[in-house]
């Protein structure tokens, strides 16, 4: 099936993710075959976890409880024929350390034509709810745009970016969706998945990682239990966060707080690494010393986390090559 077709597929940057055409294509008669009208959506819907498992553990780099969270609350919730309420993810941490990468990830592992699939659906505050005056036409948009799309199948996969700059009251439109109502306005949404994203709780996991550091805690003993609660109280206490009163956290329609903690001089010679065997390069030590030698570490005296994570990686080997 699509574990035969796409596997673990080699590192790719985020970019290379947005423009990828899914590998299952050659199997794209043989699934035709399979759909009808009555499931035609399910077509696309085609999960791949032991790929995605793969390469969660091959290519993302210092997230031990990220690779844990994720891989379980799929597997839970893609076995369950019948689920009882979407899936609900909101994924935390600093810049650069792999939450965007993960998200591309599960629409690619997940859907056969990936990011490109007309069920995945990405939502980014700066391109799509820009203006806050507009936020009463955006909040009827959006919710008619998932309702619509859940109407037209209810495998769907909504990605909404950068949440600590949505506008204020938006979030609030996609409360009934995400709990365990069977319908909604008409609609069977129990099979959705959603997936949001922001830097908040970055700090305080960041402050979590570095006590650990001090304590010479190994950071794969660092538990969700430990980063769950102060990443709750950021997001809601912060006013500029999409979930500010908008009863998602309150109403606990989450399933997983998701943590992703800071990156270290060993992960970003990893990202390095995978980043020159997706150009089809050999491991090049002056290539990686260059890059980690123009990396910004902080805190100021430790020096330990790097300050964009991997993010800008592939740009600095381009200029070091």
């Amino acid at each position: 099936m699509a574990a035969a077709t796409r596997g673990c597929r080699p590192w790719g940057s985020l970019l290379g993710l947005l423009g990828m055409v899914s590998a299952a294509a050659a199997a794209w008669d043989l699934a035709s075959l399979r759909c009808n009208f009555g499931a035609f959506c399910e077509c696309d819907f085609q999960p791949d976890l032991p790929g995605l498992e793969c390469d969660l553990a091959q290519h993302l780099a210092g997230q031990h409880l990220a690779k844990a969270l994720v891989v379980k609350a799929l597997k839970a919730f893609v076995q369950d024929p019948a689920p009882t309420k979407p899936l609900v993810l909101s994924l935390h941490g600093w810049t650069g350390t792999g939450k965007s990468y993960v998200s591309s990830l599960l629409a690619h592992y997940l859907f056969r034509g990936g990011l490109r699939s007309p069920r995945v659906h990405h939502f980014s505050p700066v391109i799509h709810f820009p203006h806050p005056s507009h936020i009463e036409r955006y909040k009827k948009d959006l919710k008619s745009w998932v309702q619509g799309n859940l109407t037209a199948c209810s495998r769907s996969l909504f990605l909404f970016d950068e949440m600590d700059k949505m506008p204020p009251g938006l979030m609030e439109v996609l409360r009934p969706f995400l709990g365990s109502s069977w319908v909604v306005y008409g609609t069977n949404y129990r099979k959705a998945i959603f997936i949001f994203i922001s830097n908040t709780g970055g700090e305080q996991i960041n402050q979590v990682a570095l006590e650990a550091w001090r304590s010479r805690q190994d950071r794969e003993e660092i538990r969700l239990q430990e980063l769950e609660p102060v990443i709750s109280r950021a997001v809601l206490d912060n006013p500029n966060h999409g979930f500010w009163h908008s009863g998602i956290m309150e109403e606990h329609l989450l399933d997983a707080v998701v943590p992703f903690l800071p990156l270290q001089r060993h992960h970003i010679r990893h990202c390095v690494l995978n980043e020159l065997a997706q150009l089809g390069l050999e491991p090049k030590d002056e290539v990686v010393q260059a890059v980690l030698d123009s990396t910004t570490f902080f805190p100021e005296h430790e020096q330990l986390f790097a300050s964009n994570g991997c993010k800008t990686v592939a740009s600095r080997i381009t200029f070091f090559l």
